[in-house]
């Protein structure tokens, strides 16, 4: 039994409307004509390797992807896939350690594509302390930990916004990317009962805050903390596994927050 590989140029036509961009627009973004893209999209022209990966790049498709429509178009992967544990790695995972361990006593940690944690710092460790042994067995997932009702959720302040935040980002991501895996997660981590608090969303500090973005308020051992997370990745990667990395850190979102994290960092 033999798979028939989609066509480029439907996956082109694709991710051109998840971009929500013309045929014209894309042509002028890769100095090409509204002709030449139908012809590619329809089929009757075969793109080169160039064009491949100039239109994916235009249309900012994920890495992984854009070795996908090249094995479409009948050219090799471009991009290679490295393990993280793999020698070549070993400046990124020393790199990576020491932003962790820098951004101490504040929680920090890297995730993969599905949300599987890749290394966190001390930060994170004492958030997690006390959850379900289960919950902690390698690999550790983010969102699983987050909203398990075992996990974190029951000490999340105000839950129904945050775990909101965390579908919404999933849906975005799914839409973007075919992931089946992702897909799994999500529909499991959704299907968590979510624990009912008195006054969710309404709780938060004593005195008001500013806020600057949504934050993730929590409670640790007797004390409320604060936090505004910012998730970077690895600019222009040249490798699916390293493309996929994300860095999240969760910035003191109140003074109080700053000074309980600071007396434990000694």
């Amino acid at each position: 039994m033999t798979t028939t590989r989609p066509a480029v140029g439907a996956l082109l036509r694709t991710w051109r409307e998840r971009r929500g961009i013309s045929q014209l627009e894309l042509a002028g973004r890769a100095d090409s004509s509204s002709r030449h893209i139908s012809f590619i999209e329809t089929g009757r022209s075969r793109p080169s390797e160039e064009m491949v990966l100039r239109l994916a790049d235009r249309l900012e498709v994920p890495v992984r992807e854009r070795n996908a429509l090249l094995l479409a178009a009948g050219y090799a992967p471009h991009y290679a896939q490295t393990a993280l544990d793999h020698p070549s790695m070993e400046a990124l995972r020393e790199g990576i350690e020491r932003l962790l361990t820098g951004y101490e006593p504040y929680p920090a940690l890297v995730v993969d594509a599905t949300y599987d944690v890749v290394a966190a710092n001390r930060g994170v460790l004492m958030l997690l302390e006390g959850l379900a042994e289960h919950l902690l067995v390698p690999p550790l997932n983010a969102m699983r930990i987050t909203l398990h009702p075992e996990g974190l959720a029951p000490r999340i302040r105000n839950l129904a916004a945050w775990r909101g935040h965390l579908l919404e980002q999933m849906r975005r991501q799914i839409a973007l990317v075919r992931s089946e895996p992702l897909r799994a997660l999500y529909e499991e981590v959704s299907a968590y009962p979510a624990p009912e608090r008195p006054g969710d969303d309404a709780a938060g500090p004593q005195e008001p805050v500013p806020y600057i973005a949504l934050p993730l308020v929590i409670e640790h051992d007797g004390h409320v903390l604060s936090f505004v997370s910012s998730i970077a990745t690895f600019n222009t990667p040249m490798d699916v596994t390293v493309a996929e990395l994300a860095i999240e850190t969760m910035l003191p979102a109140d003074p109080a927050t700053v000074k309980y994290l600071r007396s434990l960092g000694g």
